[in-house]
């Protein structure tokens, strides 16, 4: 069986741009530079035609893994969903009980997630004791600094849709 890998509607995007730059003008770029090295001689002592076949495999390798998310995506509209419960593409406020600070994230899939841009992934441990919680709940999760607890105070949909 296949695994889907859920993905907001702007994710599958941004990995669809990422993948055509890549199919058509990276990829074409690499072919040009290694004929370009290629014709400076003795393969073995070009760094040139090293680095550029080196770059090479690392664009068909990054093609063949966003072709492969890309198959698997499970498309979500982060517009349409429940906010009774924390599910995929909902923004949820927490209250660490530690510290009494608010913290808000957006629960998304793993190759969208940025904690620096206030989103975690659906797979995170913190991601996964907040699915399926709704407001009021207690939310306890491991994290390689402890066991850390947190309130579900707010349950809202993303404005950036």
């Amino acid at each position: 069986m296949v695994e889907r890998i859920p993905m907001s509607i702007q994710g599958n995007q941004k990995l669809r741009l990422e993948l055509e730059q890549l199919e058509r003008v990276d990829r074409h770029a690499v072919v040009k530079a290694i004929e370009v090295a290629r014709e400076h001689g003795d393969l073995k002592e070009n760094a040139e035609y090293h680095a550029a076949k080196e770059r090479q495999g690392m664009i068909e390798g990054r093609i063949m893994e966003l072709k492969d998310k890309l198959g698997r995506a499970e498309v979500i509209d982060c517009s349409e969903v429940s906010t009774e419960r924390a599910v995929f593409g909902t923004v949820v406020t927490l209250m660490d009980m530690d510290t009494d600070e608010e913290i808000t994230y957006q629960l998304l899939g793993p190759e969208e997630a940025d904690v620096k841009k206030g989103s975690i992934s659906v797979l995170s441990p913190l991601g996964r004791s907040i699915l399926g919680k709704e407001p009021g709940d207690e939310v306890i999760t491991k994290t390689p600094g402890g066991i850390r607890e947190f309130e579900l105070v707010e349950i809202s949909i993303s404005l950036e849709v």
